[in-house]
């Protein structure tokens, strides 16, 4: 244990500060964050952006959906469809009435 204090003391002697407790302050130690922005500033400034984007979504969204799709008046006669004229043999009724209940 005591062998430790003395590096350490050693340690800081040797990096120019002071080895006793009462000596000169240790130097404050800064951060990458602390460089030259302030957190509010910044907090701020993220706030703003976010609500200048969702306006922006907002607008685009809305004039997007506003300008609507082509219909078309009847579809066109795809081959895949296989579309029966034809009555079944059952008749047509069997069909409206399972689809009116």
């Amino acid at each position: 244990m005591a062998t430790a204090m003395v590096r350490s003391g050693l340690r800081t002697a040797l990096r120019g500060g002071s080895a006793s407790p009462c000596g000169a302050p240790a130097s404050k130690r800064t951060f990458a964050s602390a460089a030259r922005h302030d957190d509010a500033y910044e907090a701020a400034k993220w706030e703003k952006i976010t609500y200048a984007g969702i306006v922006t979504c907002t607008v685009l969204a809305v004039y997007q959906l506003s300008k609507g799709h082509h219909h078309f008046d009847t579809p066109p006669p795809y081959p895949y469809l296989h579309i029966r004229n034809k009555e079944f043999p059952w008749g047509m009724l069997f069909i409206l009435s399972s689809c009116i209940v």
